[in-house]
């Protein structure tokens, strides 16, 4: 067992803690939240860091690292659409959701058939992923901070994310298309 892969399972552990936290009714509570998910996204980005700096880096920790990542942006999108529940929070959530585990699901049929680089993690997707997790904290945060309207800062960067995660996910099909329309032979 690695610091990375503690990190990735510290990652995984905080998502109860995250949940029992969103629900707090007292003032502060958000600012708790907010600070749980931004640890979670700390791990991500240094757990990466360190197994490659390290050269720690292993088979569970590739299966499991995007497996964190994703477990916590669902559970932050679902709620953001609890408590926002309209179309314009439900909209972004459901590409983001549903290009994750498109992506995943064409990543585990390359990588069953050999050609799992074609489909590795690109610059695009690295963008995308600060873009998201920035909108996410500054959701959850929800108040005004120093004048700023958080809360709208974290909407346009939600949809944002939305575009860059639609985008990354056509340059993922664009690599793949060719070995998927192959006929099998």
């Amino acid at each position: 067992m690695t610091i990375p892969n503690i990190l990735t399972l510290l990652r995984i552990i905080l998502i109860p803690v995250f949940v029992s936290t969103f629900y707090l009714s007292w003032a502060g509570a958000n600012v708790l939240t907010t600070s749980i998910f931004a640890l979670a996204a700390i791990t991500d980005w240094f757990d990466g860091y360190l197994a490659r700096r390290w050269n720690q880096t292993s088979a569970f920790g590739a299966f499991l690292d995007p497996v964190a990542d994703k477990l916590i942006v669902a559970t932050a999108l679902v709620f953001l659409v609890q408590v926002h529940h309209d179309l314009w929070m439900a909209i972004p959530a459901a590409v983001i959701i549903g290009r994750e585990i498109t992506i995943s699901a064409l990543r585990e049929w390359m990588a069953e058939i050999g050609q799992r680089a074609k489909v590795a993690v690109s610059m695009i997707g690295k963008i995308k992923t600060t873009a998201q997790m920035t909108a996410l904290l500054l959701l959850l945060y929800n108040e005004p901070f120093l004048g700023l309207p958080i809360y709208e800062i974290g909407f346009v960067l939600l949809y944002l994310a939305a575009i860059l995660t639609l985008w990354s996910m056509i340059v993922y099909l664009q690599a793949a298309i060719p070995i998927l329309l192959q006929n099998d032979k």
